[in-house]
């Protein structure tokens, strides 16, 4: 975006990975939904396309913002004029520097994971967002102890209802041939991976894309296709080396199975998770699927920033930073600005690629000294993805997010087939999950955005037979 609104200037692109991400098949699903692939690309295509961009292939050392300068690791310095600091999020790991703790946030890590699975009979995964979900679902051949602190599953998107629907899928026998992995890899000569423990997650990988799992053939040792023990509202205690468990003279659990009555466990693990529901599983490897925390380390030092409470540089409606020229969009910002009541921030792909599509019109407004409307994109939270093969959609405060008590739920659910909730608050509605091939999606943004009086249409609102989308075409 910059190097089009700037064709005369240099444009310097600082990034660690010798891939970059790029956006593909971008489909525009309505007003507010996108829908796109992610795809890693070698920096020179980018250069190619816009010959006023240099792509510095160099981790951040320093950022000294008093004088304008940036310094790599490689030991040299860049002036900037605007800067914008993308540097993402990494994962926010139960616990750091233990071997047998995977962190997944990546493509990097994604594989890693998959070349450990390979010789995995049993593992734990510890979360309850996106990633979560999608790695229980896609596992294959290898049993899963599921810890979440939640009651139900997928707790960042849905509700218990949406949780129950989708359950059932966990323990279908699936698979259709994976498709073909679209993220192609490419290593630079010279950078043949080195064997280090598999817990590398000080190393910053780009975030993976939405359909990130796809084509990695994600299989473990065993010949069953699913088996998953969810162990609901538990944190992990502690995490035991084969050594110190031995030493602590305590037992492990089986995998459980349908008949309540459990079994203590003969085997040995290379490492057990104590969980604080008091049970202890042995397995091979733990996979912390526990969220991000914004990768501000590199650009705190000597500077002064203005962090939000979940540790991001915060930003205003200009994506403008608290330091003169700097800005920052995607995962590593926290929107300081007043919210539309519709929208809230997440890390996710899809609110990245906005802000940084629009930290990049900022940037250009205020070096041409113009004035510039926020983004219709911050209207109205709108997110499209895939769980175990539903297509999902969440529009507005899909969960209710700060609407206190003053709220009603309107649900309709056809099982293995479609779940519809919406989030209604004095005859309007404030948002919407929705689960299958609805074909909804436009019409309830619509009817958020307007913020039209629905109480005449009471329960009808939801009433399958009755075609809504012609009603408010």
């Amino acid at each position: 975006k910059l190097a089009m609104e700037f064709p005369s200037e240099d444009i310097f692109l600082m990034t660690a990975s010798p891939v970059i991400k790029a956006i593909t098949n971008f489909k525009q699903v309505s007003k507010t939904l996108e829908e796109f692939d992610v795809e890693e690309q070698p920096s020179s295509l980018l250069e190619k396309r816009y010959p006023n961009i240099k792509v510095i292939q160099s981790g951040v050392k320093q950022l000294k913002s008093d004088e304008h300068k940036i310094f790599t690791e490689d030991g040299k310095e860049y002036m900037y004029e605007k800067i914008c600091l993308c540097a993402g999020a990494k994962p926010k790991l139960i616990f750091e520097g233990n071997p047998y703790v995977l962190g997944i946030r990546d493509t990097d890590s994604a594989q890693a994971f998959q070349k450990n699975l390979a010789q995995a009979e049993r593992i734990v995964v510890v979360g309850n967002g996106g990633i979560a979900l999608e790695l229980v679902y896609e596992i294959e051949g290898c049993e899963v102890i599921w810890a979440i602190k939640d009651k139900a599953i997928g707790n960042t998107f849905f509700d218990a209802g949406a949780a129950e629907f989708l359950i059932p899928k966990l323990t279908t026998e699936k698979r259709e041939t994976p498709i073909e992995c679209k993220r192609t890899k490419y290593t630079m000569e010279g950078s043949e991976e080195k064997e280090g423990p598999i817990a590398a997650s000080d190393k910053l990988g780009s975030a993976l894309g939405p359909d990130w799992h796809e084509g990695l053939h994600l299989k473990g040792t065993k010949e069953f296709s699913h088996k998953v023990h969810i162990e609901i509202l538990c944190e992990v205690k502690k995490i035991h080396l084969q050594q110190e468990f031995i030493q602590l003279q305590r037992t492990s659990l089986t995998f459980p199975k349908e008949e309540k009555h459990v079994e203590l466990d003969e085997v040995l693990w290379p490492v057990y998770v104590e969980l604080t529901n008091g049970k202890i599983y042995g397995c091979d490897f733990i996979v912390s699927a526990t969220g991000v925390v914004p990768n501000v380390k590199p650009f705190l030092d000597g500077n002064n920033f203005a962090v939000g409470e979940d540790g991001g540089l915060k930003v205003d409606k200009h994506m403008r930073t608290s330091l003169p020229d700097i800005y920052a969009a995607g995962d590593i910002c926290t929107a300081s600005w007043e919210p539309s009541p519709l929208w809230h921030q997440m890390r996710l792909w899809t609110q990245a690629r906005q802000m940084g599509w629009y930290a990049a019109k900022c940037m250009a407004a205020d070096t041409l000294g113009e004035s510039i409307d926020m983004d219709f994109s911050f209207e109205l939270f709108a997110h499209v993805t895939k769980f175990f093969n539903y297509k999902v959609v969440v529009l507005g405060k899909y969960n209710a997010q700060g609407l206190g008590l003053d709220h009603e739920l309107m649900l309709r659910c056809t099982k293995g087939q479609e779940y519809v909730k919406v989030v209604m608050q004095s005859g309007r509605m404030m948002g919407a999950v929705l689960i299958g091939e609805t074909d909804l999606e436009e019409t309830f943004e619509n009817l958020i955005l307007n913020q039209m009086d629905l109480s005449a249409y009471g329960e009808d609102l939801l009433n399958p037979d009755i075609d809504i989308e012609d009603y408010f075409d």
